[in-house]
């Protein structure tokens, strides 16, 4: 599949099918590795990933996520034909853990190996720690997550569709939390999948969401609880709708950017015109 035959690229001329692509790489990349504490700015994202250079003061490791986030964004476009496989989630968090110090105990590229969680704040203000999956149930899990995933994927979703099951998938797989890091970064590129098939643009969460984000997330995880190979991803879909209502809220960023590339399209197709008919 070629990603410049999507719905979003038809009737854009070469160039600007190139231009929008290429925003598309930076926002996605700019926003998800900033929402993870990534310092480099928007422009500086653009510059590290086109010229290949380091910024001035800026740590190593951030080039490293976000060349890293890159190359996944590449292997996301490479594999929209096919069957995803958790081969392509191993080749994935690879790409994504780029920066990563090998460590026994912290492997990328396959499933982790020890618990893990996050300390969270309910809305009454009570300090709780949320448990994802234990790693023996990962397999389990991530086997009903890659079957959803494949769903969706082989579906024709209308854009309101598509953005949901972006919610639902990425509501599951941070829940899961399969990886021992990266798992923001792999839920943001993977949930795409099903958007992208469909011929829609990806979703992008925007850093100056990321308490809002954050906290929906963690009040979805309160509610459903840890999950187990007998609970499943979703034993909750009632609560998945904050989520999604967020998820369709921050999908404006794509849309900007696709209205922006159709306005300056029908500006040079009136100038075309017009020259024609003198």
């Amino acid at each position: 599949m070629n990603i410049t035959n999507l719905q979003a690229f038809r009737g854009l001329d070469p160039d600007l099918r190139a231009a929008l692509l290429a925003q598309i790489r930076d926002l996605w990349t700019h926003t998800s590795t900033a929402l993870e504490g990534n310092t480099l700015t928007l422009g500086e994202t653009k510059f590290v990933i086109e010229e290949g250079l380091t910024v001035s003061g800026k740590p190593l490791k951030d080039h490293q996520e976000v060349m890293g986030h890159a190359r996944a964004i590449e292997l996301i476009y490479q594999g929209l034909g096919g069957t995803v496989t958790e081969s392509h989630l191993f080749e994935l968090h690879r790409a994504v853990q780029s920066e990563a110090v090998a460590d026994i105990y912290k492997p990328y590229g396959v499933w982790k190996l020890e618990p893990n969680g996050t300390y969270a704040v309910t809305e009454e203000g009570r300090q709780t720690f949320i448990e994802y999956a234990a790693p023996e149930d990962v397999p389990a899990l991530m086997t009903e997550w890659l079957a959803e995933l494949n769903r969706l994927a082989g579906e024709q979703l209308s854009e309101t569709e598509a953005v949901d099951a972006y919610a639902r998938l990425h509501l599951g797989f941070v829940h899961v939390h399969p990886f021992w890091d990266g798992n923001g970064r792999m839920a943001r590129l993977l949930s795409n999948i099903p958007v992208l098939r469909s011929g829609h643009l990806p979703v992008v969460i925007d850093v100056r969401d990321r308490k809002a984000y954050i906290d929906i997330l963690a009040q979805y995880e309160l509610a459903s609880g840890q999950l187990t190979a007998e609970t499943g991803v979703w034993p909750a879909e009632a609560q998945e709708a904050p989520f999604r209502a967020f998820c369709q809220h921050s999908y404006e960023a794509t849309r900007h950017l696709v209205q922006q590339a159709s306005e300056q399209q029908a500006r040079r197709n009136r100038r075309h015109n017009g020259g024609d008919g003198e």
